[in-house]
């Protein structure tokens, strides 16, 4: 692993977690709008129908995924600012 990689490497993982915190607020409110319910249903919920708990996966992944590359090209996008090359 080059220099330049494992410098990016803790900047990498900060914007993770805060990917993961704006992504967990983004889709509690998603739910709640689309379903008006506070939680959102856990796989092993014996009450909840098949479709709500796919409903939720589906859209849980499709914010994570969307959040997260957001934030890592702004990330990258930010250091090609600062240093002038790209973290590869």
């Amino acid at each position: 692993m080059n220099a330049k990689k494992l410098a990016y490497k803790p900047v990498g993982m900060v914007l993770g977690m805060v990917a993961g915190a704006a992504a967990g607020l983004i889709f509690k409110q998603v739910w709640k709008a689309v379903e008006g319910e506070q939680d959102a249903p856990n796989a092993t919920d014996e009450d909840r129908r098949w479709g709500e708990i796919l409903l939720a996966a589906a859209l849980q992944g499709a914010i994570f995924a969307v959040v997260k590359a957001a934030v890592d090209r702004a990330g990258a996008t930010s250091v090609r600012k600062v240093t002038g090359e790209w973290p590869a």
